[in-house]
């Protein structure tokens, strides 16, 4: 059985984990002692840095256990596994560092034990990456399969069906569905339903399934209890997978309210006051930057503006930004005024291709995004942010709410002068359905890392917008 097969892997992980790790130590006393690279300094003898892997290797061992680093590789991402790894090293080489302090060793080497964790965690990561891989070509091959049935079908089920079809490396196989309202030996991608749900309590004697999934729709989640029950009285594995996919976030966040399991409908880690710190710090230090490295650009737009055509420098407009509140966004003016416009091109709303009302500095200004720059002082005023949706007009706004589910998630982070949507081309007469969805990944998966990658992005190719009217 699976079970057994994974009791075994983490015991390989475990052995693998601690030569690895014993390993890289050694590696790290004779890069810094042995190697004649970098200078070694005084020294302690070899057998007083070896005694302390006795407690490195256990030490190192329990965090990883602590950091999740021992749970199945299915569907668990790189990523995830690698920033676990970091953190268990980061807070490794920290507690070396304190443990030495506390027992004043001032003469057992700081810089080994930091090329001990640069070292580990290279090697660790890659030794599981080796592990992921081997796993995943023995599971294409039809070997460690975790066998698993379905109970309802439903939305999910279909959607829980795709996603095993399209990963074989995951290693399930899905045995069949149980449901009461759809025909026994109805097929959908190769999964049979067998039979009614009721079957379940002689199916699970059999002991032969790894796991049961419930996919119930949502009508019948008053058997929910009783299967639960029912699965956990056989002691086989059971999931539970919701179907209201399409109105909560993939990134499932939850609460214990004294027991009480709170479900938040979407995941925003913009919402955690440290995140709203870190960004708002980082928007006042590039927004100071933005403006003085831009100030010799944003003098001559001024007076290109003022010497080639009548009316105000800075052109502003209402927004809707934070929290559904309206600001004015600033830009430089790229249009002729009202005044100098023939009467019909007066009460015309939208940009279009070759408009008559943007000036020929205004042509080059919008495609550049140079008119943008004056939007340094709303972020600077915490109006906006550098990295977000962009905000829109209050009128379009009343008009996509209506049309577009979920588009006033957007208004729950502050808009930016760039976005996720706007560095993948997404500008000027493009969907407005893709932004939104865009916008929405932008909400639900901030890091910092994610806005430093958009700002670069942006630099190389989210200045120049070929949609731009």
């Amino acid at each position: 059985m699976i079970k057994d097969n994974q009791r075994i892997l983490n015991q390989i992980h475990v052995v693998l984990d601690a030569i690895v790790t014993a390993l890289m130590y050694i590696a790290a006393w004779w890069f810094k002692f042995q190697s004649g690279i970098i200078d070694s300094g005084y020294a302690l003898s070899r057998q007083y840095y070896f005694r302390a892997l006795y407690i490195i290797v256990p030490a190192y061992l329990i965090l990883y256990y602590q950091f999740d680093l021992y749970g199945s590789k299915r569907v668990s991402g790189r990523k995830r596994e690698l920033f676990n790894v970091i953190k268990a090293n980061a807070v490794g080489i920290v507690g070396c560092i304190v443990i030495l302090y506390m027992i004043n060793q001032s003469h057992f080497s700081r810089e080994m034990i930091f090329f001990f964790g640069m070292f580990n965690i290279v090697a660790i990561t890659a030794e599981r990456n080796a592990i992921r891989y081997c796993l995943r070509y023995f599971r294409k091959k039809g070997f460690n399969l975790k066998h698993i049935l379905l109970v309802g079908y439903s939305k999910s089920a279909e959607m829980y069906i795709n996603r095993i079809r399209m990963n074989p490396q995951w290693g399930y196989n899905i045995r069949g569905v149980l449901d009461n309202k759809v025909e026994a030996g109805t097929m959908y991608k190769g999964i049979k339903v067998l039979g009614k749900i009721e079957n379940l309590s002689v199916i699970l004697p059999e002991n032969k399934l790894d796991e049961i999934v419930i996919t119930l729709p949502l009508e019948e989640y008053g058997k929910l209890e009783k299967i639960v029950a029912l699965c956990e009285k056989s002691g086989v594995h059971t999931k539970f997978v919701p179907d209201y996919s399409d109105f909560i976030s993939g990134r499932l966040v939850t609460e214990d309210m004294q027991g009480l399991p709170v479900i938040n409908i979407r995941a925003i880690p913009l919402a955690n006051a440290f995140n709203k710190i870190v960004k708002r710090f980082v928007d006042i230090v590039t927004a100071i930057i933005g403006i003085i490295i831009s100030s010799p650009v944003m003098l001559a737009t001024a007076i290109a503006i003022k010497s080639t055509s009548k009316g105000p420098l800075i052109f502003k407009q209402e927004r809707v930004g934070l929290h559904n509140k309206p600001f004015y966004v600033y830009k430089f003016r790229t249009m002729y005024i009202k005044e100098e416009l023939d009467e019909e091109l007066q009460d015309i709303n939208w940009t279009t291709r070759d408009d008559p009302r943007v000036t020929k500095v205004g042509k080059f200004l919008r495609k550049t995004s140079i008119d943008e720059l004056p939007q340094f002082f709303n972020i600077l005023y915490g109006q906006m942010s550098l990295v977000g949706p962009r905000p829109e007009q209050t009128a379009f706004v009343e008009q996509y709410k209506e049309e577009i589910p979920r588009y006033m998630i957007k208004h729950q982070v502050r808009p930016g002068l760039t976005g996720w949507a706007q560095v993948n081309g997404l500008r000027g007469d493009t969907s407005i359905e893709e932004r939104i969805e865009h916008d929405l990944y932008y909400i639900e998966n901030w890091t910092l890392g994610f806005d430093i990658k958009i700002m670069f992005l942006t630099i190389f190719k989210g200045f120049v917008n070929k949609n731009a009217y």
